[in-house]
């Protein structure tokens, strides 16, 4: 064993000579060689045969970039891939992704996730254990005409590994600082030509990295479970079944929220986020002379349990137990041209149905009680001094929420010499529901200032149960043209309007209900609810030229793209103003965001890879006042205006018995600047981390030891201010690990 000072100083300078993991080697991995980086053949029904090929700017992510990353969730996706940035805090209910300037911390994500051509309707599911993935892509811009609601930012479609393409065994094994285990175990069998299967199966803990000084124990320790079964049936006449069952269990802590005036963790109350959910997705397909039908249908179901101590202080204010259980059902149907012809086409219909129960219990203790309410009454009341007779105050928030949807959508693609021309169209129905039940029933005692020979004892019940309702009806058009260069690639140009849907404030209904509770006691205001529990959709049009390039007799592959994106009611999340309790989802009047990215590969020789990813983003708001400020001009939040990644591979290649090859990787990953609020005052600087790894590996197996964050680099990954505190979370701190893979064919 070497000891801890020399293994950094040894993957310190690796990570100087080499940049980062790319593939395999040519003559070592057939299938993902140095020079084809990125692959050709794409499984995605709704896309052609050759991504890198359509008018879009996409990042593939390979089972071989995947391991040498060590590439376990989309977190860790987002460190190689330009203008998409996943931020790691909170909990795995977080989920919060920012594209191009485009996101938003709660409700609706910005981009489309599919596992295996499933769409994942939930973004709280957005966060999972990524176990024998083969492929991840993410595609950005607007997807909306194609994939419909919540893809304005772009579509990431992930593909596991066919059990008719690989037969075998793995085994991974994986231990590293934070006293982090995982392990994972699949076995992939073919009957026959026509039936493969797979069950796959992992479990991953770890102690976790921050330490709540009030209770002197990690807060973010987790333990996660899960398996996946998958099935594939062919036929010799173009019919094709494949059906995939997942689940997953997953119980954490999390919000290691560190208070800037005191450099501290410390709150008194529960933070916890417990998670169970199960997809079950069926695809049949059936290839025709002309055409091909596809229908894909999915079942999802996720019961979550939120515990947090809503002030991360170690007073006693108020805490939050968010109870959501959710059944959704969606079914697509696709037919597409097939052959190569001049002109190509496609159609699909889209539906979905979802049910969401959630109740949002906020408890009031004693610090809440006197802050928060008794403190703005005893100072705004000129005849009464008022106490509190309960011990607390509990605001039950209960709510059921049925949203349906429906879409119809269409391509045409005309193809004539170099140019290949298409437009798509999609018509997007969604009609939502929220029946809300709002109670509280609390006591407290009003003495007169002059003559505490009157004294009352008021007791105060709120019972208030409504339907608020909300319809969009949208038209989402794309055009996109496209020049063919040969084997040099193509350029394209494209037209897309994007769309997020709008929703309901949740959280504001502790608010809502406390703000009700002290107009009875003769001060505080009344919210329209209607206003502040809806919110708008948000729209962005997005233009955009770019092309996917290759010098295959070089090994190289390159890609880049410039946009420039006008988002109308442009969705912010936001504290409201004074001693509140929940967050607010408001549109932020109109945005524009201007910004390029490139990636490119290169295979330098048979041994050296080099691998460098950019993305530029200048997001700012063109139109947003808020009623006391102007935010116009102001760069929009939590918005990165760089990602960067450059990294390599150099491979020594040996004739020993035990050992084929030792690859060294190494990088560096930089993110920001990073503004924390509409009004630019405060913000994360650009923040650069090194990475590096040596891998011993064969046909058979790798033993990989890793080190990330070599440096102990110190950054900020959330900011926000609640009732009058300020708070950050920390990135991860500096970390080592060992990973041992084993494939038995």
């Amino acid at each position: 064993m070497i000891t801890r000072i020399t293994f950094i100083i040894f993957l310190y300078c690796i990570s100087i000579n080499s940049f980062a993991s790319i593939d395999e080697k040519r003559n070592s991995n057939p299938i993902d060689t140095a020079v084809y980086i990125d692959p050709v053949q794409v499984t995605s029904i709704k896309q052609g045969l050759q991504l890198r090929g359509e008018a879009v700017s996409a990042s593939i992510i390979t089972r071989n970039i995947i391991q040498k990353n060590g590439i376990t969730d989309l977190k860790g996706a987002s460190q190689i891939v330009p203008n998409f940035y996943m931020p790691d805090y909170g909990s795995r209910t977080t989920s919060s992704i920012y594209v191009r300037g485009l996101g938003a911390r709660i409700d609706h994500p910005v981009v489309g996730l599919n596992i295996d051509n499933v769409p994942i309707m939930n973004k709280d599911n957005f966060d999972f254990e990524m176990a024998d993935i083969e492929r991840i892509e993410v595609i950005k811009g607007p997807q909306s005409a194609m994939y419909g609601r919540n893809t304005m930012g772009g579509v990431i479609n992930i593909y596991t590994i066919s059990p008719l393409n690989y037969q075998g065994t793995r085994l991974g094994l994986e231990y590293g600082s934070g006293n982090s285990i995982k392990a994972r175990a699949s076995f992939y069998d073919k009957i026959n030509s026509k039936f493969g299967y797979s069950i796959t199966g992992y479990y991953n803990q770890t102690d976790g990295f921050y330490t709540n000084d009030y209770s002197g124990e990690k807060a973010d320790w987790e333990k996660i479970g899960g398996g996946r079964l998958k099935f594939q049936w062919r036929n010799k006449n173009g019919l094709s079944i494949d059906n995939t069952i997942s689940f997953s269990m997953l119980n954490q802590g999390g919000y290691p929220y560190q208070s800037v005036e005191s450099g501290k963790i410390s709150y008194n109350d529960i933070s916890a986020f417990e998670r169970t959910n199960m997809t079950n997705g069926l695809t049949i397909g059936k290839s025709y002379d002309n055409f091909t039908l596809s229908s894909i249908t999915s079942y999802q179901y996720s019961d979550n349990d939120l515990k947090l101590d809503n002030d991360f202080t170690p007073l006693n204010y108020f805490t939050l137990n968010q109870m959501v259980n959710e059944h959704t059902i969606t079914q697509d149907f696709i037919v597409k041209s097939k052959g190569k012809k001049s002109y190509n086409w496609l159609f699909g219909a889209f539906a979905f149905s979802e049910s969401t129960t959630l109740n949002g219990p906020v408890l009031f203790k004693e610090d809440g009680i006197n802050n928060l309410i008794l403190k703005n009454a005893n100072e705004h009341d000129p005849q009464y001094i008022y106490e509190w007779l309960d011990e607390t105050l509990l605001l039950e928030s209960n709510f059921k929420i049925p949203t349906k949807g429906a879409s119809i959508y269409h391509k045409s693609e005309y193809a004539s010499g170099k140019w290949r021309l298409s437009a798509e169209l999609r018509l997007d129905y969604e009609h939502t529901q929220l029946k809300y039940n709002n109670y509280t029933n609390t006591n407290y005692r009003a003495t007169n200032k002059y003559d505490d020979s009157k004294i009352y004892d008021i007791n105060i019940t709120i019972d208030n149960n409504e339907v608020i309702k909300q319809t969009f009806t949208e038209l989402l058009p794309k055009l996109s043209a496209i020049y063919d260069l040969g084997e040099r690639g193509s350029l394209y140009g494209t037209i897309s309007k994007g769309y997020k849907a709008g929703g309901f404030n949740t959280q504001m209904f502790s608010d809502v209900l406390q703000q009700q509770l002290m107009k009875e006691m003769g001060v505080g205001k009344s919210y329209n609810v209607a206003d502040i529990i809806t919110y708008d959709p948000e729209y962005s049009w997005n233009y955009e030229v770019g092309g996917n390039l290759a010098w295959k007799d070089a090994g190289i592959r390159a890609n880049f793209a410039l946009f420039y994106i006008d988002c109308i009611d442009q969705q912010l999340t936001v504290f409201p103003e004074g001693s509140t309790t929940g967050r607010l989802m408001t549109n932020a009047g109109r945005s524009r965001s201007i910004g390029g990215e490139f990636s490119i590969r290169a295979a330098v020789t048979s041994k050296l890879n080099l691998y460098a990813d950019y993305g530029y983003t200048n997001a700012k708001f063109v139109d947003y006042n808020n009623g006391k400020e102007d935010f116009s001009g102001n760069y929009v939040p939590y918005a990165p205006q760089h990602t960067l990644s450059v990294r390599g591979d150099y491979t020594f290649y040996l004739n020993s018995t035990f050992i084929d090859r030792i690859t060294l990787n190494g990088g560096v990953r930089g993110i920001g600047e990073i503004y924390w609020e509409e009004n630019n005052t405060i913000k994360q600087p650009f923040y650069a981390l090194i990475d590096a790894s040596i891998s011993f590996s064969t046909k058979r197996y790798s033993l990989d030891l890793w080190g990330r964050n070599l440096a102990n680099t110190s950054y900020d990954t959330f900011y926000f201010e609640s009732i009058g505190n300020r708070f950050v979370q920390k990135g991860r701190p500096q970390t080592f690990g060992i990973t041992l893979n084993i494939n038995i064919n």
